[in-house]
Parts: C-alpha cells; sequence; structure tokens
C-alpha cells in the first residue's frame, strides 16, 4: 500500500480525498501553517497530492499568493524529489486561462486575475522539475461541488429553498462543473497509475443557469417559478459583473483529451452530482 501525503487536508477536496481514500492509502497530512517544509521527512512518502492554496479573494495581497500558491508547492514539490518522492500531484484551477467560453488543450493560458496568475506560475516551475525519476501532474478542474461543498451551486440550492420566485428564466449559456466524486476518482486514477501531465477533470454535461435551478428544484422537491425581470440582467453585468459572468456566461470544458490519455470515463452524471447536495441546511 503506497503511502500518500496530502496537503490542505482541512479544505474540501483534501478532506473529501481522504474520506474516500484511507483504505486504499496510508495516508499523512501536512499543513504549512503548523510545520515547516524544512522540518519535514518525506523518505517514506511516495506521493504527494498537494491540495493546499489560498483561493481567490478580493483583499488578498499579491504576495501571499506567491508565498502561498507559487513559492510552497514549489518547494515542497523540490524537497520531496530530493528525498525520493516519486510523484507530485498538483490541483491548479481553470483560472489559469482567465475569462474564456471555451477551454481544451489548445486554449492560451492567459489569467485575468492573481489567482489564476499564481497557479499558472506554480505550474510552470513544477513541471520543471517532472522526470523520470519525479512525475508531476497537475490537474485543473472548474468549481467544485457536492454536499457541503463551499461554491455557488450550493448557494443557489440554498436560494432556492428559500425563494420560490427567481429572475433567472430563459438564460441559455452552458458551464461545465465538476462533482466531487469524479473529481475525487479522476485524481486517484493518476495516482494509481502514475500518469504525468495536466489535466481537465470535469462533468461530461454543461448546463445552463436555468436548467441548473430546474434540476436542482427538481432533487429537493420544491417547486420554483422562473420569471424575466426587464434590464435585470444589464443591472447585475453593470454592478456585480462577476455574479453576471457566473450566472450568464459560457464556460464549456472539452474533456475528451484528458479521458482519452487516462483511459478513463467520468463514472458520475451531472444530476448524479447534484442529487448528492440535496440535502444540504
Amino acid at each position: 500500500m503506497r503511502n500518500v501525503m496530502v496537503t490542505g487536508a482541512s479544505g474540501y477536496v483534501g478532506k473529501n480525498f481522504i474520506e474516500s481514500y484511507s483504505s486504499n492509502y496510508n495516508l499523512f497530512t501536512f499543513s504549512l501553517l503548523k510545520n515547516s517544509i524544512e522540518s519535514l521527512e518525506l523518505q517514506n512518502i511516495d506521493v504527494i497530492l498537494h491540495c493546499a492554496a489560498l483561493v481567490h479573494k478580493s483583499k488578498v495581497k499579491n504576495a501571499e499568493y506567491k508565498k502561498v500558491n507559487v513559492n510552497y508547492p514549489y518547494n515542497l514539490a523540490k524537497k520531496a524529489k530530493s528525498q525520493g518522492v516519486k510523484q507530485f500531484v498538483f490541483i491548479s484551477s481553470i483560472a489559469i486561462y482567465g475569462n474564456k467560453s471555451l477551454i481544451n488543450y489548445k486554449t492560451e493560458k492567459k489569467p485575468n486575475n492573481e489567482y489564476g496568475l499564481s497557479k499558472l506560475q506554480a505550474e510552470e516551475l513544477l513541471e520543471s522539475l517532472n522526470d523520470e525519476t519525479f512525475v508531476v501532474s497537475i490537474v485543473r478542474p472548474p468549481m467544485v461541488y457536492g454536499k457541503n461543498a463551499p461554491g455557488n451551486i450550493n448557494r443557489l440550492l440554498s436560494l432556492i429553498k428559500r425563494t420560490p420566485i427567481l429572475p433567472f428564466k430563459g438564460i441559455k449559456n452552458k458551464r461545465n462543473f465538476v462533482y466531487i466524486q469524479n473529481l475525487l476518482q479522476g485524481i486517484n486514477h493518476i495516482i494509481e497509475n502514475k500518469i504525468e501531465g495536466d489535466f481537465l477533470i470535469c462533468d461530461d454535461e454543461s448546463i445552463s443557469t436555468t436548467d441548473l435551478i430546474i434540476n436542482l428544484s427538481k432533487v429537493i422537491n420544491k417547486r420554483v417559478i422562473l420569471i424575466r425581470i426587464p434590464f435585470f440582467n444589464f443591472v447585475l453585468r453593470t454592478f456585480k459583473p462577476i455574479l453576471y459572468d457566473k450566472l450568464y456566461s459560457d464556460l464549456i470544458i472539452d474533456n475528451t483529451k484528458t479521458n482519452n490519455i487516462l483511459k478513463y470515463k467520468t463514472p458520475y452524471s451531472l444530476f448524479d452530482g447534484l442529487k448528492s447536495i440535496s440535502k444540504i441546511k
């Protein structure tokens, strides 16, 4: 049984990986808040799954992004390589592409915020360490959802529970997300088979905001009425552009090449994932 060290074990992805795969691996955790990289002894570790990150927040300084999202994983990976660790799996983000409506392996990497830039810089440094003795695997997920996930789908579900009438009728965008179990099984497949490279792991289906609300209302058996309010989207785009982008714009991710490289089939449908979050309070 391989020894896997997980960073960011208190975060959503790290915590769920530990809960789901505790019987598959000997799992260890590491927190930079409690320990230093210099004090680490990694001779018995086979794989590091690096989930720790400083997420996108408006008040975070650029130096903090560089410290946590760039220097931390790079210095950890360098030490890991020097002590014989065989694989480093880095959870990156589609934020490295900026505001693109279609993402595939040919899409230009052009982040439009400091969070995305820090993830891209970390990727580039980590890829420089990849060789026949040290496999670097990079996973770029979109927004992760699932039971108790800290994301907009769960906020939308809470809104549906509270408000029977919502102004989101007829939105025809398409967006891809990733159900936590789809992401975890993809990560596990990469670790089990020691596959290097970068991967776009997401649900196979994309969905519009309108259809997302309709499906969420079905899984909690709550009737919701969707209406159009004149100029609502214009007002939202003017005063809340980030929220407007998430509700109205496209974000289509082509995971075909990833699944072909991994020789892997996404295990859960979008509706399977939506059903899993229906019990949140």
